[in-house]
């Protein structure tokens, strides 16, 4: 997995032809992360599958896909809609800590308030996403994940409260 660093950076929507580079980028940019399950490619199949990828981004660079962020419809036990959650992100590792990252996710981010959305919830490491505006939200919870892992962004309006639910495809373990 081997681009151009020079060549310039391209945001789209994936297209068939793409997923095969997203499961093996997806499964690269996961492995050696400890507090993964590996299931992060099976997650994104599943998605794709129940027609659940709301957004599904790559980014590509000297013809090649370096990165993939995907966003799926959400529930709120509030009733809140037009929430999303935000993942899997992956980069390939060798192209890490170079901004791949941080394009996708503004890029996803203004396409998901562009088409209506209210804002997006994820699991993530917090030194990065705050970064971005993600807060964690009192009252608000992903049951059996840290609060200090659970994160928020709100394009307008109150942080909804309760219980997150995010799509039974990132159940998926692919078996």
């Amino acid at each position: 997995m081997h681009s151009e660093s020079s060549a310039p950076l391209l945001l789209r929507e994936e297209t068939a032809a793409d997923i095969p580079a997203i499961a093996r980028l997806t499964v690269e940019a996961f492995r050696d992360l400890a507090i993964s399950s590996h299931t992060e490619h099976h997650i994104i199949e599943a998605l794709r599958r129940a027609g659940a990828l709301t957004l599904s981004l790559v980014a590509e660079r000297g013809g090649v896909v370096v990165g993939h962020i995907a966003l799926s419809p959400l529930t709120v036990s509030d009733g809140t809609t037009g929430w999303y959650g935000l993942g899997p992100l992956s980069v390939a590792p060798p192209l890490q800590r170079q901004g791949i990252g941080a394009a996708l996710l503004r890029e996803s981010l203004r396409r998901l308030e562009a088409m209506g959305g209210k804002g997006c919830c994820l699991v993530g490491h917090p030194e990065y996403y705050r970064r971005f505006g993600f807060v964690n939200v009192a009252g608000l919870c992903l049951p059996g994940v840290p609060p200090q892992v659970f994160f928020a962004l709100s394009f307008a309006g109150p942080m909804p409260q309760g219980e997150v639910a995010f799509h039974p495809g990132f159940a998926a373990t692919g078996d």
